[in-house]
């Protein structure tokens, strides 16, 4: 890892690194379907496996059976049900994440790049009330580009010079090491790995343990 004693920024993830919000997105596709009387229900659990995947690949996965030229269009549909129950109903923000963003953004600047609908970030900030906190953030659906490439435009953009990411999953992993910059892996969240550079079992720790380097 770079020199722990320059750190400048920290990039997060947003689900399964900050919140699970996996019951209003699994809300959302019901409403969808009860909407258009189709008969198909989803449960938080059958969405686990599929968070974090970029847009195609997650609607290849969760509605297969739509036509691929359709996926899309409906999904847009599907979205607008899940901000409503993110803003009505939200989800779990993980222990500490609030105080720890506050504790964290006087040192450093803090950034959320997610593989998301285009304004579930921003809802999300509106109700865990995190915005203070936040310098700025990308979501896929933005310009559905990959998320090493949207954590490089924030960089440049904001002329980081040694940030670190935060994510839960392989792929957030990967997506890191594709940016040039260290990967800091949270256990708590939805997925595993054993490639990081830092690793912390809850967001108190990570919050104490990055906010002493």
């Amino acid at each position: 890892m770079a020199d722990q004693n320059q750190i400048d920024a920290i990039f997060f993830d947003m689900d399964g690194t900050l919140w699970d919000g996996v019951e209003c997105y699994a809300q959302g596709f019901n409403d969808y379907f009860k909407s258009r009387n189709i008969a198909k229900r989803f449960t938080r659990y059958d969405l686990y496996g599929f968070m974090g995947l970029e847009e195609e690949k997650y609607l290849q996965q969760t509605i297969p059976e739509i036509p691929a030229g359709q996926r899309k269009a409906v999904y847009r549909e599907v979205i607008e049900y899940q901000y409503a129950n993110i803003r009505k109903n939200g989800g779990v923000l993980y222990p500490y994440v609030k105080e720890g963003l506050k504790q964290l953004s006087e040192k450093y600047k803090l950034f959320i790049v997610s593989n998301c609908a285009e304004f579930t970030i921003k809802y999300f900030m509106e109700w865990a009330g995190i915005e203070p906190y936040i310098t700025d953030s990308m979501a896929h659906a933005a310009n559905f580009k990959p998320k090493n490439e949207n954590i490089r435009y924030l960089i440049d953009k904001y002329a980081i010079t040694n940030p670190i990411y935060v994510g839960d999953t392989h792929s957030d992993g990967e997506q890191a090491r594709l940016a040039g910059i260290p990967f800091v892996f949270v256990s708590y969240g939805f997925g595993s790995t054993d490639k990081y550079d830092l690793k912390f079992d809850s967001f108190k720790e990570l919050a104490v343990g990055i906010g002493d380097l």
